[in-house]
């Protein structure tokens, strides 16, 4: 496996625990494992904090069969990236088309072959790899390595949709740092990027979940997409954000707020409807982080 990437995980999906049990034991020395027995349980650590990288799916289980569990897999952008090699007895060529029509990658023969199991999902975990780390660069701010807006833009939108679908709430935290023209006009647009990258690293370090998504939204504001969360969770977290930009202590001898560096916050909460959409809740964070500028700065506001 190559050094540059993580160990990937394989979800192994059958209703035979003796197929698991010989997958697992071929693969356990270069992956992580894990299991399922049935279409229901694979679509939920599909859909969970921690997806699989590669799925190896039995095509016949009772319930959600394997066709099925691609087919749902591969019509949801968060899921439609992992690669799903079906696993199966026997498969005539119509069978595959259909596989691979659904948005298959390979299929492997039961009784299994060690060298073609190895192989096979070898070379798909490898390019998934490659894959997601090309299109990471792509989402990626140059100047302070979070994410870029076109990331947020693209991860706002369908935590909105998968929010609509569970019936949670999404809360967005914008920020923006005080006065950060008058430190850019007296300590450089070098000392300014330098800055940046200083609260961009302080700012990472409070967001804990996977699913939360920190990025650079423009210039010196940052956002930050907090999914199945409440206002009063988000309110939390936006002054532990606040907070640790403060405690950085940059000098900002031009502020005529304090001393120090410091940004101002808003927060919006709302529960996702097919009659609301993400950019009502872009414009109640903005117009709070608003209501936090005009009441003095370096506090934080909630959306009415």
């Amino acid at each position: 496996m190559n050094n540059l990437f993580e160990q990937a995980t394989i979800l192994i999906v059958d209703d035979a625990k003796e197929n698991i049990s010989i997958l697992a034991e071929l693969l356990k020395p270069e992956y992580k494992i894990r299991a399922a027995i049935n279409g229901e349980k694979t679509l939920e650590i599909a859909f969970s904090d921690n997806p699989p990288d590669l799925i190896l799916l039995d095509v016949i289980m009772p319930g959600i069969d394997g066709y099925e569990v691609c087919r749902r897999l591969k019509a949801d952008p968060l899921t439609k990236g992992i690669p799903i090699i079906f696993v199966t007895g026997k498969v005539n060529e119509d069978e595959e088309i259909f596989g691979f029509n659904l948005g298959a990658v390979d299929y492997i023969k039961k009784p299994y072959n060690s060298v073609i199991v190895k192989a096979r999902v070898g070379m798909h975990v490898e390019l998934k790899q490659y894959r997601d780390y090309l299109e990471n660069m792509s989402y990626l701010d140059g100047l302070t390595g979070i994410s870029n807006r076109r990331k947020f833009n693209e991860y706002l939108e369908s935590t909105w949709n998968l929010s609509v679908r569970a019936s949670i709430p999404v809360s967005l935290i914008m920020m923006d740092i005080d006065l950060f023209k008058q430190y850019n006009d007296n300590y450089g647009h070098q000392g300014g990027d330098t800055c940046l990258i200083q609260i961009a690293h302080a700012l990472s370090k409070v967001i804990a979940r996977k699913t939360d998504l920190l990025a650079r939204y423009g210039g010196e504001e940052f956002v930050c997409v907090l999914p199945n969360t409440n206002e009063d969770s988000a309110f939390i977290i936006a002054e532990k954000l606040r907070l640790a930009v403060a405690a950085l202590n940059i000098p900002h001898a031009f502020s005529t707020v304090e001393k120090y560096v410091t940004i101002s916050v808003g927060i919006a909460t709302r529960m996702p409807a097919k009659n609301n959409s993400s950019a009502e809740l872009l414009n109640a964070a903005d117009q709070a982080l608003y209501t936090s500028k005009k009441s003095g700065r370096n506090m934080t506001s909630c959306s009415v």
